[in-house]
């Protein structure tokens, strides 16, 4: 009699358990789940319009024809004529300003829902989702939260859409086009980020610079504008790995290791331009002095025909500062 009892209470206990799993389990039903999408699904209407609201670029072109001749010329012009990706691009002027048929209908009176004029009433947010809806990968990937978008720059300070930038024929185009392969600024570069970058547009002009004035380099050659995981936007992840890129020669591993050149290159040099031989940031030797001090050779002043103020300084003798392999070149000497 005991062992039924027993049975019992353990099949009642399993089946309330069972009762239990059962009640969490059970999906909500058609009705509830209608009633949730509806709450937080926003209505289709707001974010894609109807396709009867869309007039096409054909009726763009009635009163814009000059600014769809120029478009037309653009690489993003002829993506969309001959090769739409997907339905957004087939949309052509629309694509990026929205649907034109109020617009159309009041004859220019209604302004079109996105305008990207400088007297737009359009927000910064509104303007760079257009751009957005389709440059989200390659280097755009890190512009949330970027140092230019949280500034509230938008995409058409910096670029243009609809004015094309025929290439030169002429002969010195080899030598004096744009480092940068993107063809739809407002300026080449430098000159277009040193419209806001004042700083650097003075020390770009100081004796000991990087060659930005001789095209050599330019700015999105280090930095990624758009955004980057790494600091000051870089498009390695140190600044050693940024400067290495170009100057290998200072890349080691060395079997004699200078300690400042393996932590930062930017302890001794400045990058954007001084005042001193090979962009120091203090000359010979009082750059030397601010880590090493009086064991060896003194750090007082010392008279200008000192061999430690001659020539390069301390780099008469110390010549392999950034690392040596010679097996006798613990001290860096020749």
């Amino acid at each position: 009699m005991a062992q039924i009892i027993l049975r019992l209470r353990v099949v009642a206990l399993l089946v309330s358990g069972l009762a239990f799993a059962l009640f969490f389990a059970v999906p909500a039903t058609a009705q509830e789940t209608k009633d949730n999408n509806r709450k937080t699904a926003p209505s289709q209407s707001a974010t894609h319009p109807a396709s009867s609201d869309y007039v096409g670029s054909d009726t763009c072109a009635t009163c814009h024809a000059e600014q769809v001749k120029h478009f037309r010329n653009t690489t993003m012009g002829r993506a969309f004529a001959s090769h739409p990706k997907n339905d957004l691009e087939k949309l052509d002027c629309e694509a990026c300003h929205g649907p034109g048929k109020i617009h159309a209908e009041s004859g220019g009176g209604t302004a079109i829902p996105v305008r990207f004029t400088k007297n737009s009433t359009n927000t910064v947010e509104e303007k760079n989702s257009a751009c957005l809806s389709c440059h989200t990968k390659g280097n755009r990937l890190f512009w949330e939260g970027s140092p230019h978008e949280s500034r509230r720059l938008a995409c058409v300070d910096c670029h243009t859409g609809h004015e094309p930038q025929p290439k030169k024929l002429s002969s010195d185009a080899r030598f004096s086009s744009p480092l940068s392969d993107v063809h739809t600024l407002k300026k080449e570069e430098p000159e277009l980020c040193l419209t806001c970058h004042q700083m650097r547009r003075a020390q770009l002009q100081r004796s000991s610079h990087m060659p930005y004035r001789e095209g050599k380099v330019t700015c999105s050659s280090c930095h990624n504008p758009h955004g980057s995981p790494n600091p000051k936007q870089l498009l390695q992840a140190t600044t050693n790995e940024n400067c290495l890129s170009c100057h290998t020669e200072r890349r080691g591993p060395f079997l004699w290791n200078h300690p400042p050149v393996l932590e930062n290159c930017a302890t001794c040099h400045e990058p954007h331009g001084t005042n001193n031989p090979q962009l120091l940031k203090v000359r010979m030797p009082r750059v030397c002095d601010t880590c090493h001090d009086a064991s060896r050779h003194p750090t007082t002043p010392t008279l200008l025909n000192s061999i430690r103020d001659f020539n390069r300084g301390c780099t008469n003798c110390h010549s392999a500062i950034h690392g040596s392999n010679h097996p006798s070149g613990e001290k860096f000497l020749r």
